[in-house]
């Protein structure tokens, strides 16, 4: 009797592994692939229950992000490609080639997970008011990029080369890079590999390892963050082909050496102050600073808390 009931909760155990980690893969694929056939995303309370058990056990496909253009300076598109033949657009802003500007370089923004260029909007509007040509581009599978795959930050690495490699062409020396979030860990990420050498890089609340990215996203479902934030790495790098536990921009920061400026918000649900500190720690910079925002989030710093923000960004680019 003790045998066969033993031999029930093992079989009950190996049927909920089995569906726990089905799950997982169809929400990490969920998350790492966006869609451009006019998907719409249901609000929680427009969802009936078919709907709701479907984004429980299948996860919820997300649309492509758009662009909108409400740039209020200068600005033309440009197209790049990457070294795994993918085509990215962006935003180039320059200042008039005469003797009322003083050129100060070039800063290529980058922005978040999900987001594209117009998320990054008031950013890049500010650093061209401080004097800088801009280079603000869509990653892979966001905007009007190609692609629908995401890799949060494995991949985009190349897309950081192609936007740092076409600066380099139009004969650029003095370059800063500018990453929030994703675009924040890719930069990190994108240095150690190339060996990029940008005069200063500013990063905005980018995560400590991938598994810690994953482990935020889950503890704001409400969710208990292990063991899914493990299983939903797991697979996310799986279906990708990529190892995703190696993917640690907290190790990366060692081969930082140039100045840093890393921000960060108090109230931030998805990067803690642990990992931000222990970032900031790593950094080989000789000359870096870490500011905290206390009244912002994981969110526009820039928007949230401008005067700070254009206090702090003006000064470090001043220096």
């Amino acid at each position: 009797m003790k045998k066969k009931w033993l031999k029930r909760i093992g079989y009950t155990l190996a049927v909920l592994f089995v569906l726990l980690n089905v799950m997982a893969a169809f929400h990490a694929w969920k998350f790492t692939h966006f869609y451009t056939d006019g998907l719409k995303v249901k609000p929680p309370d427009e969802m009936n229950f078919i709907d709701k058990a479907s984004a429980v056990f299948f996860g919820v496909s997300y649309p492509k992000s758009i662009v909108t253009d409400t740039l209020h300076e200068p600005h033309i598109t440009v197209h790049f490609t990457t070294t795994d033949s993918l085509h990215l657009e962006a935003w180039y802003l320059t200042h008039p080639t005469d003797s009322l500007h003083q050129h100060k370089g070039t800063i290529l923004v980058f922005h978040g997970h999900a987001s594209c260029r117009s998320g990054v909007i008031r950013e890049t509007e500010e650093f061209y008011r401080l004097g800088y040509d801009v280079l603000s581009t869509d990653f892979r599978a966001h905007g009007n990029s190609e692609g629908n795959t995401c890799t949060i930050g494995w991949n985009e690495i190349k897309d950081v080369k192609a936007a740092y490699d076409f600066i380099e062409l139009k004969g650029e020396k003095q370059v800063v890079l500018y990453g929030v979030s994703l675009g924040g860990a890719t930069i990190l990420r994108a240095m150690n590999e190339y060996a990029l050498a940008p005069e200063k890089v500013i990063l905005e609340m980018p995560f400590g390892t991938l598994e810690n990215a994953v482990e935020g996203r889950v503890k704001m479902m409400g969710l208990p963050p292990q063991p899914i934030s493990g299983l939903l790495t797991f697979w996310g790098g799986t279906e990708n082909g990529f190892w995703a536990f190696g993917f640690k921009p907290v190790e990366y920061a060692h081969s930082i050496k140039c100045p840093v400026l890393m921000q960060w918000g108090i109230n931030d649900p998805r990067v803690s102050e642990a990992e931000t500190d222990s970032i900031y720690v790593h950094l080989s910079s000789v000359n870096k600073k870490l500011v905290k925002y206390g009244n912002s989030g994981h969110q526009s710093l820039c928007k949230n808390e401008y005067d700070k923000w254009e206090r702090e960004v003006a000064a470090f680019l001043a220096e």
